[in-house]
């Protein structure tokens, strides 16, 4: 938004439903979206972009579907009920994720959603707990005047809790 301005965002997917809610420093509510086909869409996107980080998530195991294209990408696609998405996985040499892209996720433009093309970029591989993971990365609408950058992260801390 602007330098200096927090804004605290909950974003999830619940029982089937996309829930996106941001505020100004957790106090004044911006959105409050959610209940739409469109917003379930999206943060299942999102679950599957972020699984860079807890790359367990991506096994055949837990639902994903692997398509290779060729050497260095892969199509996954994961279903929960009537709501199917897939993503485009590029791979670096050392076989680590580089980025994950959507051709077309729903973006809110002046309370409207448009399919725009959406891309996030990992980095910083390191070991955590077994498992390598990104340490940073960025997330951003590919819009016709160029990558529009709207998330970026390093990740400071991390503990993982595995069932029992």
């Amino acid at each position: 938004m602007m330098p200096g301005l927090t804004v605290r965002v909950h974003d999830a997917y619940v029982n089937g439903e996309g829930i996106l809610h941001p505020t100004l420093f957790g106090l004044v509510s911006l959105a409050n979206l959610g209940g739409t086909p469109e917003m379930a869409r999206g943060e299942v996107m999102r679950f599957l972009a972020e699984a860079a980080s807890y790359p367990t998530a991506l096994l055949p195991s837990q639902g994903v579907q692997w398509a290779a294209i060729n050497a260095s990408s892969a199509n996954a696609t994961l279903q929960d009920g009537e709501t199917v998405v897939t993503l485009l996985f590029r791979f670096g040499q050392d076989g680590v994720i580089e980025s994950i892209r959507a051709d077309a996720r729903g973006r809110t433009v002046a309370g409207a959603v448009i399919p725009t093309p959406w891309e996030g970029r990992w980095r910083n591989y390191q070991a955590r707990e077994g498992m390598r993971i990104p340490l940073e990365g960025e997330v951003a609408w590919i819009l016709p005047k160029g990558p529009r950058p709207y998330w970026r992260a390093r990740i400071i801390m991390l503990r993982y809790e595995f069932a029992q």
